[in-house]
């Protein structure tokens, strides 16, 4: 790549530029664009020019402020369709937006790089936000001390790890509804509320890849049944098989019962609460904030 050589084009005055878009998913799923009537090719992908997409003018400035643009495109059965967009599929992708030179594509220039925002659909085309890097950094950052641990189940700072046996289910579902509802049918080997706050995620069909969170963990009759905190916005059918990991409700008793991970907990159980810190002074031996008699 040259932005020397496309400088130098630049300057000619007679220019043979266009503006390409490369789009990852989170799920590894890649997507190359062009507002170029052609094809093009280079840092080996092919960019498609049958997508429609367009970019209106990027807004970039100095120091930390938040790049953004918005993509624009038609929907398509091959490339971005509708129902990717409803399942959440494209939710915080990462984008990279070229300028090439169409007839020396070695001549190119990053223009933009970032995560896609917000997406809406109209009249069979979709109006994707784009933000820039700057982005991740309008959030805090840093340790919460707080009694509840901070990490997230299976994550670095946990360290549990899933393989053991007894903590995950893997298999074909009984019955959908919803995509909210779920039966496993009957299964045996765990204990009531095992999968509460737990990971819900379908390994095949139509919503391959997607997840979310269990809410409700219940015994009817002979079956378990999953109910999800939100539905997953795809087509779930009887049969799919799907993977539920055990859940944690991030209490100091629950790390050291149910996953034997105690060491490895991110919490604070013994920090005083605001009570103790309001206390007034007082001649009392006992200052834990209860009454004294």
């Amino acid at each position: 790549m040259s932005e020397a050589a496309l400088h130098d084009h630049l300057e000619t005055g007679l220019t043979t530029v266009a503006r390409a878009w490369e789009v990852n998913r989170t799920d590894g799923v890649s997507f190359g664009f062009t507002d170029h009537d052609r094809d093009l090719t280079f840092a080996g992908r092919t960019f498609r020019a049958d997508s429609g997409l367009t970019a209106l003018a990027l807004q970039q400035g100095t120091g930390l402020s938040v790049d953004n643009t918005e993509a624009l495109g038609a929907l398509s059965a091959d490339a971005i369709t509708e129902a990717d967009i409803e399942a959440g599929r494209f939710d915080d992708a990462e984008v990279v937006a070229w300028l090439v030179n169409w007839a020396d594509t070695s001549a190119r220039k990053i223009l933009f790089r970032g995560f896609i925002g917000e997406i809406r659909r109209e009249e069979g085309a979709f109006h994707a936000e784009l933000r820039g890097l700057a982005e991740k950094l309008n959030r805090p950052i840093g340790r919460v001390y707080q009694a509840p641990c901070t990490a997230v189940l299976g994550d670095a700072a946990c360290g549990f790890d899933f393989a053991q046996p007894g903590y995950l289910w893997e298999g074909p579902l009984a019955s959908a509804e919803d995509g909210r509802r779920f039966s496993l049918g009957a299964i045996g080997g765990f204990d009531p509320d095992w999968f509460r706050r737990g990971r819900f995620e379908v390994l095949e069909g139509p919503a391959a890849g997607l997840f979310g969170w269990v809410k409700r963990d219940e015994t009817r009759g002979s079956a378990r049944v999953i109910e999800l905190w939100e539905p997953i916005r795809a087509e779930i059918r009887p049969g799919d098989r799907v993977r539920v990991q055990a859940g944690c409700d991030k209490r100091m008793e629950t790390c050291r019962l149910k996953f034997n991970n105690l060491l490895n907990f991110q919490g604070f159980p013994d920090i005083p609460g605001e009570d103790w810190l309001t206390v007034h002074p007082t001649e009392a031996k006992a200052l834990g904030g209860g009454s004294r008699r």
